[in-house]
C-alpha cells in the first residue's frame, strides 16, 4: 500500500529531501500512521514521530536548517531525541533503537538498531506501522505484524509475545486499555490474559505515569469501558483500591443493595455524554467513594450509607495525594461536588423551599451548574417513570434557582456586614462572638428572615450583640464599611 498522496504536510517532503541528500533512511511511525489509516488528516496532526536509521538529533538539526534556523528545536541528548515545532505540530526525531530490559525497571538498555528492531520494540501492532519517507519508496507502508488488518478488525494486540511486552514495560498494559477505550477496539484474548498475568508488574511504574494514563482514559468518550477493563484484568485493585472496594452486592434478610461500582461507572458514562471537563468526570467517579465505609444494614429500613458524602469529601485529599493529582483548586472543586452531590437530589424529592435553594446557591457558588449536571447524571434507575419524575423535579429546582438568583443575588454573596464592621461597632477584637454574629446575619439572609441589604443586616447585628451583652461603642452608617 502506498500512502504518498496522504502525506501533504510540508515537513514530510522536507525530511525526504534531507534524507536523500544525506543518504539516510527515514520513516514516519506510530500514532500518526495509525490515525491516518483510521481516517485522520496529516494536516491536522499535532504529533508526528520520525524514526531515523542513524542519529535522530543530527537529522532534526539538518531539517531545521533546511526550513528556518528560527524554527524551535529542543534536543534531549540523554534520550537521543529531538523535537521540532512546525506551527502547531510537534515533530519528534529518534534514531532506530533496539531495547532490552531489567526486571526491576521499565527503563530499557538501548543500542542502535534497524527499522525492524524499532518496530519490534513497539507496544502494539497498530503502533508499529511505518511509512517510508525515502525517495525511492516514498509513501510505502511497512507493516510487519499485520497492524493494518488489526485496525480493520478493531483489535489491540502486541507485535511480540504479550507476556514479554508487558513484563518489559508494564505501562503498556494501561496503554493497551487506554487505546481499546479511546478507539472502541477489543483487546485480543491472549493479550488480555497477559495483562492479568503480569498485573503486579505495574508496581514498578511511577504513579505519575499511571495517573497520566488514568486521566487519558477518563477523557475518552466512554471512560467506563476502560475502568471495566482495569477491573477485569486485576489492575484496578492495585492502582485504585478505593474504587475496587465499591464492587459487589451484599444481601441481608433478602435485601440487596445495588453494585456501587457499576452504578458509579454509569454515572461517569452519563456525565461523559455531557462534558469533557476532566475534574467534573473525577467528581462523578468519586461521588460515592465512601459508600463501602458507611454501608450499614438497618432492620426495617434496609441498606443505608449515612454521611457518605461527608466522609467521601474527607477522602478526596488522600486519594489525590496518592494518585499525584493536583492538590489545588481542582481537588477542592471535586471535594465540594462530592460533599454537595445529595443536596439537589434531596430538593428534587421534597417541596422546594426558598430557604433550601438559597443555601444550595450559596454553598455551591459558581459550581452550581456543574453540581446540577452531576446530580442529573446520578439518576441511573432503569425505571423510566422514576427517571422522568426525578428529571422533572430537577427542572423545578433549576427554575427555582433562577427565580431566587434574580430576586436575592445569593451566589457568592458577601453579607452586607463584615467581621471588621462587627468589631468596630462593639469595640471588640477578632473573637468567637464576631463569628457567631456574622453567621447569624448570613443564616438570617439565607433563611429569608431578612433581605440581603445593609439596614436589615445592621439591625440583626445589633439584636445579636445585645443578646450577648455587647454594648454599642460606635455607630456605623451605610457606606462606612
Amino acid at each position: 500500500m502506498n500512502l504518498a498522496r496522504h502525506l501533504n504536510h510540508p515537513v514530510f517532503h522536507m525530511i525526504a529531501s534531507v534524507a536523500e541528500q544525506e543518504e539516510i533512511q527515514v520513516y514516519v511511525i506510530g500514532g500518526f500512521v495509525r490515525d491516518l489509516l483510521l481516517g485522520g488528516s496529516d494536516t491536522t496532526a499535532k504529533d508526528i514521530d520520525i524514526v531515523v536509521i542513524g542519529s535522530g538529533i543530527a537529522m532534526a538539526e539538518k531539517v531545521r536548517s533546511s526550513i528556518d534556523e528560527d524554527v524551535p528545536l529542543t534536543v534531549f541528548k540523554n534520550f537521543g531525541t529531538a523535537m521540532l515545532k512546525w506551527g502547531d505540530t510537534a515533530v519528534e526525531f529518534v534514531g532506530a533503537r533496539k531495547e532490552s530490559y531489567r526486571k526491576d525497571s521499565r527503563k530499557p538498555l538501548v543500542e542502535n538498531g534497524t527499522l525492524e528492531d524499532d518496530q519490534n520494540r513497539r507496544d502494539f501492532t497498530i503502533n508499529a506501522l511505518a511509512i517510508s519517507l525515502n525517495p525511492d519508496s516514498f509513501g510505502e507502508l511497512l507493516d510487519p505484524f499485520g497492524g493494518l488488518e488489526h485496525l480493520d478488525e478493531k483489535l489491540i494486540t502486541t507485535p511480540l509475545d504479550p507476556g514479554n511486552t508487558f513484563s518489559d514495560d508494564p505501562l503498556r498494559m494501561l496503554r493497551g486499555i487506554r487505546f481499546a477505550t479511546r478507539l472502541g477496539f477489543r483487546i485480543e484474548s491472549g493479550t488480555l490474559e497477559a495483562i492479568g498475568q503480569y498485573r503486579e508488574r505495574i508496581r514498578i511504574v511511577s504513579q505519575e505515569r499511571i495517573t497520566d494514563e488514568l486521566n487519558k482514559i477518563m477523557l475518552t468518550a466512554q471512560p467506563d469501558k476502560g475502568l471495566l477493563l482495569l477491573e477485569e484484568t486485576g489492575l484496578l485493585e492495585i492502582i485504585f483500591p478505593e474504587l475496587f472496594q465499591m464492587k459487589g452486592v451484599e444481601e441481608v434478610e433478602g435485601e440487596f443493595h445495588k453494585d456501587n461500582f457499576l452504578h458509579t461507572l454509569k454515572v461517569l458514562d452519563n456525565i461523559a455524554q455531557k462534558t469533557d471537563d476532566l475534574w467534573l468526570r473525577w467528581a462523578a467517579l468519586l461521588h460515592d467513594i465512601a459508600k463501602p465505609r458507611t454501608k450499614k444494614f438497618e432492620p426495617g429500613t434496609g441498606w443505608t450509607f449515612h454521611g457518605h458524602e461527608f466522609l467521601g469529601a474527607k477522602m478526596i485529599p488522600g486519594i489525590f495525594r496518592r494518585l499525584k493529582l493536583p492538590l489545588n483548586e481542582k481537588m477542592k472543586y471535586v471535594q465540594k461536588l462530592v460533599q454537595l452531590h445529595l443536596r439537589p437530589i434531596v430538593l428534587s424529592q421534597e417541596i422546594v423551599t426558598d430557604s433550601a435553594v438559597r443555601r444550595l446557591i450559596f454553598d455551591a457558588g459558581d459550581d452550581l451548574e456543574d453540581l446540577m449536571t452531576l446530580c442529573e447524571a446520578d439518576i441511573t434507575s432503569k425505571n423510566e417513570k422514576r427517571v422522568k419524575r426525578y428529571m422533572r423535579n430537577f427542572q423545578i429546582v433549576r427554575e427555582k434557582i433562577v427565580e431566587i438568583e434574580e430576586k436575592d443575588s445569593i451566589r457568592n454573596f458577601q453579607p452586607p456586614i463584615s467581621g471588621d464592621d462587627i468589631q468596630y461597632v462593639f469595640g471588640i477584637p477578632p473573637s468567637k462572638p464576631v463569628g457567631i454574629i456574622k453567621d447569624a446575619i448570613k443564616d438570617a439572609i439565607l433563611d429569608g428572615e431578612i433581605p440581603n441589604e445593609f439596614e436589615a443586616a445592621y439591625q440583626k447585628m445589633l439584636k445579636e450583640g445585645s443578646a450577648m451583652g455587647l454594648p454599642v461603642r460606635h455607630e456605623l452608617r451605610r457606606g462606612d464599611h
